[in-house]
């Protein structure tokens, strides 16, 4: 069950990291950090800054301390957090045709 949204953060994470090393953005300390560069250059809103850094904290969750992963907490994120990557697809199309129409 935890598969899909894993899956999902790693996706996110990994096209901030192009959009981090593509803009010259500073480089992230880690996880967390790559959702931070990219709210601090404007590619997300502030708002949506704090659900995608528990999303990385969630992802190490997974990786790194799996026997603590509570069937709960996925369930409670796939039924309440699901927009979250909606949203951070908006802000990143956003920001590309931003990009585009200024470069």
């Amino acid at each position: 069950m935890e598969r899909s949204p894993h899956l999902a953060i790693e996706a996110c994470l990994d096209i901030g990291r192009r959009l981090i090393a593509q803009g010259g953005f500073r480089y992230p300390e880690d996880n967390a950090d790559v959702f931070r560069v990219l709210a601090e250059y404007g590619v997300v809103p502030p708002e949506l800054l704090p659900n995608l850094i528990r999303m990385a904290r969630f992802r190490n969750l997974i990786v790194h301390d799996y026997a603590r992963l509570d069937d709960a907490l996925v369930y409670g994120i796939l039924k309440k957090q699901l927009g979250d990557f909606d949203a951070f697809a908006r802000a990143v199309v956003e920001y590309l045709r931003r990009s585009r129409s200024n470069g």
